[in-house]
């Protein structure tokens, strides 16, 4: 056997029992030990999610060619009410560095600058951009907002989520 399969087969193991060693910056306290995704979107602090995403969701790690059409599939999936919180965090955070609502919309080429008459086309365009030229407020969205997360399903967003589920796991043993 390769060594890299070998090195695949000891990260199978390690999860497969629970070794979250590598992310002892978490507490395993049974208290913020989270059943599924919507527990942790539910319990979980904005702190909390901050730092997870923040370190998982950057151009740096994945690019905004691979992210674009993942944001696109799963603002498609999300309420349209919960499209319109994303929407308006969007256009909250960028107005806060100096881009209006009306400039975004005539710049993305947005059919309307109302968060609640955006089509999902619209939310993924705003979206992307953030992703793309402001990644500190995409991570400030997705802590504000993560159900947007829920709907991601590319293999390196997954990946980047494994710290999610091993907290998830906590220090349950099989």
């Amino acid at each position: 056997m390769t060594s890299s399969n070998e090195y695949k087969r000891q990260i199978m193991n390690d999860l497969a029992q629970g070794n979250t060693e590598s992310l002892n910056e978490f507490s395993t306290n049974p208290e913020t030990e989270y059943e599924n995704f919507d527990d942790f979107a539910r319990r979980s602090t904005r702190e909390e999610r901050h730092r997870l995403f923040g370190r998982s969701f950057h151009p740096d790690r994945i690019p905004a060619q691979q992210m674009e059409p993942e944001l696109q599939q799963a603002i498609a999936q999300i309420k349209p009410n919960e499209r319109d919180d994303v929407a308006r965090e969007f256009f909250k955070h960028l107005k806060q560095r100096g881009l209006s609502d009306r400039d975004l919309e005539r710049q993305l080429g947005l059919s309307t600058h109302h968060p609640s008459r955006m089509s999902a086309e619209d939310v993924s365009k705003l979206a992307s951009f953030t992703y793309h030229s402001h990644p500190d407020i995409f991570q400030e969205v997705l802590a504000d907002q993560p159900t947007l997360v829920k709907f991601l399903s590319h293999p390196l967003v997954g990946a980047a989520l494994g710290a999610i589920a091993a907290k998830w796991l906590g220090n349950r043993r099989s």
